[in-house]
């Protein structure tokens, strides 16, 4: 039988290459991290008759439900509060990353490379949350002069700040130590591509509405703990050497738990306005409202059941809401392929024979660790709600078009009049 419990030697790198030998002379063949207990004293003391499985399995299980806790609390403080955890976990993520490379950069004494990252990461958000503002914002931003001229150039500011990080990366080179040089400006580089871009999105998510930030982020921390109850319970199949601990067992009770569990919090949140509408930003009390008239996603409507499965249950039709057919789509990637984000941090943490990113949380690692999946969630939400859910936004387009010159929105005006007779929406010129 597959033992759950993962063991010294898995924790090994299986296989070194000769290219890996070589990566690791020229990295400065740093030793393994090694893993240290940080489990609170006082958990120490009331688990310490158990087993180490069992408890590791109280461990996890408390500091589980205090993260929950937690998450409820900051969804409780609106969407503002959100924003600033997201952000403050973005910063945490890219802080673990790069102090992997740093260690071993680090070891050669060369200069700049924690200070240029942090400032990269310093202009790759001044370069995205500038994009939000302007959209989300706009109004405001036309209300205020500092405001609209930094708008007004804030593509070609960031792109300023950028060439300045770039200039003194080339100017911190140092001869003998150009290919590690270069590694880590990749290193930082593809770091923000997958922290900062992923923040971003989560952000995106959370103006169409909480319940696609909230839904997701729920369908993924779903899956992690009935994929690790099943695999504790159940496990017997090994699913990847990546994850020695993850089996077969777990992984599929896990996307049953979770296209449920999907299915009822999507019931249970599409009947409240607070969660379905869009976040949007009042200029009169200078706060954010989400108050509005449900969409269609969020009305009951009333589904025939397949032939086959009225015989079995007993009904001809179903009422729910149209997006719990999505919150399938949702949940399914969430435990299917959303676990391949933590497939892809475990090959990257054996790459550098670590075991976690760090350990902030006990029994649970990094932030890293417990995000990975979360932000690949974040991309595929992104691109379903662009691909199937969301059309031109109407206050968007409004708001371009107060920017134009009077002679273009004259000429737009005059087009799109012309639109609406053509196609008998105006009954003659006079009505329009």
């Amino acid at each position: 039988p597959f033992n759950l419990q993962e063991s010294e030697s898995e924790n090994k790198l299986d296989g070194e290459t000769a290219s890996d030998s070589e990566s690791k002379s020229e990295f400065g063949g740093s030793a393994p991290v090694p893993t240290s207990d940080d489990t609170p004293e006082v958990l120490n003391r009331a688990l310490s008759n158990l087993s180490s499985r069992w408890k590791n399995w109280w461990v996890r299980g408390i500091l589980t439900l205090a993260m929950i806790t937690f998450f409820f609390i900051i969804i409780y403080l609106g969407p503002m509060v959100l924003m600033t955890i997201v952000m403050c976990v973005q910063i945490k993520c890219f802080h673990e990353i790069i102090t992997i490379g740093y260690n071993v950069y680090h070891s050669y004494d060369l200069p700049w490379f924690r200070t240029l990252s942090w400032y990269f990461l310093l202009c790759v958000n001044y370069f995205f949350y500038g994009e939000t503002v302007t959209d989300y914002f706009f109004t405001l931003v036309q209300r205020e002069e500092p405001l609209r001229i930094l708008s007004k150039y804030h593509r070609f500011i960031s792109f300023a700040l950028y060439l300045t990080g770039f200039c003194m990366f080339v100017l911190s080179l140092v001869k003998k130590h150009y290919r590690l040089q270069f590694y880590m400006f990749g290193w930082t580089h593809v770091t923000l591509l997958i922290v900062v871009t992923q923040s971003h999105l989560i952000i995106h998510n959370l103006f169409e509405g909480m319940i696609w930030f909230i839904v997701p982020i729920s369908c993924v921390i779903c899956n992690d703990i009935m994929a690790y109850m099943f695999g504790f319970f159940f496990g017997r199949t090994p699913l990847i050497k990546l994850s020695p601990k993850k089996t077969w067992e777990g992984f599929i009770g896990g996307f049953f738990a979770t296209v449920l569990f999907g299915l009822l919090l999507s019931y249970v949140m599409s009947g409240y306005r607070c969660f379905t509408c869009p976040v949007e930003f009042n200029n009169d009390t200078n706060s954010f409202t989400v108050d509005c008239e449900p969409s269609e996603l969020f009305q009951l409507q009333e589904y025939n059941i397949p032939t086959v499965l009225q015989s079995v249950l007993g009904w001809k039709t179903v009422r729910m809401y149209p997006f719990q057919i999505h919150s399938i789509a949702l949940s399914t990637f969430a435990s299917l392929i959303g676990p391949f984000g933590g497939f892809f941090a475990s090959g990257f943490k054996r790459a550098f024979k670590i075991k976690d990113f760090a350990n902030t949380i006990p029994g649970h690692g990094g932030i890293m660790d417990r995000f990975d999946c979360q932000y690949l969630m974040a991309t595929f939400v992104n691109v379903y709600i662009a691909s199937f859910i969301r059309g031109p936004n109407p206050s968007k387009l409004i708001q371009q078009f107060l920017t134009l010159r009077p002679d273009q929105q004259i000429h737009i005006f005059n087009t799109l009049k012309a639109h609406l007779l053509d196609k008998g929406v105006l009954g003659n010129p006079e009505d329009a």
